[in-house]
């Protein structure tokens, strides 16, 4: 039992169809928060009025996997570390404890608002785009966003955690909250035990959640599981967007032993995601 287990379990249930239809935010305003893990059974009592928790097969925890893809030249996290206006990120997600596995290809716009698009998936077929190529250039088309021409995708980083999602139905919203972060680039490990990165996602307005969090002097900050964790994996890389970051969450963590990956010049980067 951890110490989330209790004022979890303390929350109302909310079944995950009726989470969809109250708050599927496709497209959305998402705000991201690094909180000690000791510091989250207080966000859960606060809550506790305001927000009913998911529940499937009487389990309120569930582990997922994400396999994220880029091309040779990192193109995708390129552009989200020189903040090009629209971004892309491309990637499985498998609920490890359902068996079930979506691709998905987010786009990130104007103001802060992401797009998501999402396929079902084999689960045997997580760690490749292949089956679904068709599927992310359209999806990439759509938004009018060109990768470098002839460019692949190929798996770059895999993330493993536990979440729990939050619906608040007062305002619509949701609020996920993901520990026993992990990280894997080839034989290169990073794990954040102590950590927790809670994120609320509205279709504009602040949530109570993130109120609340203001008032303990919480702030967001800029993270993303892919680019914030290859970037603390492979330190060559830019890592401007997420510097404070990393130094402030990830300056304690060591990843495990590996070799590091060739550096690509400044100049195939910034021209990979034009």
């Amino acid at each position: 039992m951890t110490p989330i287990t209790a004022p979890l379990a303390e929350l109302a249930p909310v079944g995950l169809t009726e989470l969809v239809d109250q708050a599927a935010l496709q497209t959305r305003i998402d705000r991201k928060y690094v909180v000690p893990l000791d510091e989250v059974p207080h966000l859960l009592a606060q809550l506790s009025p305001h927000a009913r928790v998911l529940e499937i097969d009487g389990v309120r925890a569930f582990r997922y996997e994400s396999v994220y893809f880029d091309t040779p030249v990192l193109a995708s996290y390129h552009c989200a570390a020189y903040r090009r206006r629209r971004r892309f990120k491309v990637r499985t997600r498998s609920y490890l404890d359902s068996a079930q596995c979506w691709l998905e290809v987010k786009i990130s716009g104007a103001r802060g608002s992401i797009t998501k698009h999402r396929l079902p998936y084999r689960p045997q077929d997580r760690a490749t785009v292949h089956p679904g190529r068709d599927f992310v250039q359209e999806a990439l088309a759509r938004e009018a966003i060109c990768p470098p021409s002839g460019s692949t995708l190929d798996p770059v980083l895999v993330t493993t955690y536990q979440r729990m999602t939050l619906l608040l139905p007062a305002t619509a919203s949701r609020v996920t909250i993901d520990t026993e972060l992990t990280w894997q680039d080839g034989d290169r490990t990073l794990r954040l035990p102590d950590l927790a990165v809670v994120e609320t996602k509205t279709s504009r307005a602040a949530s109570p959640a993130d109120r609340m969090l203001w008032q303990r002097g919480t702030r967001p900050v800029r993270i993303s599981k892919y680019a914030t964790g290859l970037a603390a994996l492979r330190p060559e890389l830019p890592d401007s967007p997420w510097r404070r970051t990393l130094r402030r969450h990830f300056r304690d963590s060591r990843p495990s032993a590996g070799t590091a990956p060739s550096t690509i010049p400044r100049s195939v980067q910034e021209a990979s995601c034009v």
